[in-house]
């Protein structure tokens, strides 16, 4: 008989704000604070996870250790994970594929970054660059040798404002509908306390502001940020054995993808944007889930660079080629139109700490399916889809919608005494206490070292 894997639920999800790097707070502690949050949204303690998928691209090898063992040295297994922008989602597929395999009924997933301020740079000097093959062709394709220098930016955004570009001159959009995008999502962001940028600059204050690339400005970019997310994922009988029907949403379709072949031999900027990866796991989570784009509401995307919005909305079968730029014009990107996309703001607006990313995108499709998503709350939610891509590369593409026993009637309000997604506030020692492992009562943490604060 075929192999029927197990269906996972997410039943708690915990945020810190994304945050401008500063160095004032270390990342044990932001991992520790998304994960308490986690637990107390899904009513539980560490005691009950039975394994945990820890994300981040910037540490040492088993930061996630020195994170968890916060809630208590429980023994349980704690898998670092690193696949560039694509890591906190990368983490949760590990925990949903623990469940889905039946290795567990409990497992979390944590991301966390504390970054540097500034361009994403790489520690090493001394080994090849992953995406080395990307910018050599990149360079190519653009045929100007001094592109390749530091002059013309960044080399991730030098690579999404390609992106964008080939798309207008293919398909007649202009910057002016990136530079709507970009002011959409920074509009959206007012609204979430948990964004690191909370202005709403217009579409011709983003056109006109500072150039990063030739191409893409400030506004269009998104920014290095510090901060966690989690999520805490379980099985069918965990939930109704710990009755969590008001609050299980499952992963309906999940895809996961690397690089095709068209990444080189289509000579394209935007397949070296990662178009690729995100039609195939988009294909396969849709099809898991046996549902299309028109089944869902609302969507967080990843857009580290506003063109990165456009060129995946036809990825994502929002639309056809070449017609993404009408989607933008007919306002079907935001409240009102056939979908919401990044009602958080996006990475532009709402941060892009590297680990955690992913796992917020979950965090805030969770809260929008239980209607919980407060100010951001989008109507009539039935399916939300989280994508999140890495160059060099990975792509995460989920499915998620209420469980087919999901019971109404729960809010966080109750279990945080606050409404999560309206308020954003600091964990607690109290909070901490209520949910660290009552097994391992006996063991004191280690403190959290004060950070060296960033000038």
């Amino acid at each position: 008989m075929p192999y029927v894997p197990n269906k996972a639920y997410v039943v708690g999800v915990g945020l810190t704000k994304f945050d401008k790097p500063r160095g004032e707070r270390d990342y044990p502690e932001l991992g520790l604070e998304a994960t308490v949050k986690a637990l107390i949204d899904a009513g539980l303690t560490y005691d009950d996870v039975e394994t945990a998928s820890v994300g981040y691209c910037y540490g040492d090898s088993t930061c996630g250790q020195r994170a968890l063992y916060q809630l208590g040295m429980t023994g349980i297994p704690i898998i670092n994970v690193n696949n560039n922008c694509s890591t906190g989602s990368s983490a949760f597929v590990l925990a949903v594929n623990s469940i889905q395999a039946g290795q567990a009924d409990c497992a979390l997933a944590l991301g966390f970054e504390k970054m540097a301020p500034g361009s994403l740079g790489s520690a090493w000097n001394d080994r090849a660059p992953p995406m080395e093959g990307t910018m050599s062709q990149l360079f190519e394709i653009e045929g100007e040798k001094e592109y390749e220098t530091d002059d013309f930016g960044p080399f991730a955004a030098r690579i999404f404002g390609a992106a964008g570009q080939e798309y207008c001159e293919k398909y007649g959009a202009t910057w002016d509908h990136i530079a709507a995008i970009a002011s959409k999502n920074h509009k959206h962001s007012v609204k979430n306390p948990y964004a690191q940028f909370r202005v709403a600059p217009s579409p011709q204050d983003v056109s006109k502001a500072r150039k990063i690339t030739r191409e893409v400005t400030l506004p269009m970019c998104s920014p290095t940020s510090d901060g966690g997310a989690a999520a805490i994922v379980v099985s069918e009988d965990f939930v109704k054995k710990h009755n969590l029907q008001d609050r299980a949403i499952e992963v309906a379709g999940m895809g996961v993808a690397t690089d095709s072949p068209r990444l080189y031999n289509d000579r394209s900027r935007i397949e070296l944007a990662g178009a690729d990866m995100s039609r195939r796991a988009a294909a396969i989570a849709y099809k898991q889930a046996g549902v299309g784009p028109k089944d869902i509401q609302v969507l967080e995307l990843h857009d580290c660079f506003a063109p990165n919005e456009l060129v995946t909305y036809p990825a994502l079968g929002l639309c056809a080629e070449g017609e993404a730029h009408k989607l933008v014009e007919s306002g079907d990107n935001t409240y009102g139109g056939k979908w919401v996309v990044n009602p958080s703001g996006g990475l532009e607006s709402k941060g892009h700490p590297l680990g955690a990313t992913g796992l917020g995108m979950v965090a805030y499709m969770s809260l929008q399916l239980r209607g919980e998503a407060g100010q951001l709350q989008v109507p009539n939610v039935k399916a939300a889809l989280t994508h999140n891509i890495g160059l060099g590369g990975s792509c995460v593409v989920t499915v998620l919608r209420k469980a087919p026993f999901y019971k109404e009637g729960g809010h966080n309000r109750s279990r945080f005494g606050y409404d999560f997604a309206d308020e954003c506030r600091r964990m607690t020692d109290a909070e901490l206490a209520k949910v660290r492992s009552k097994q391992t009562s006996d063991y004191v943490p280690p403190s959290i070292p004060e950070p060296q604060v960033t000038k």
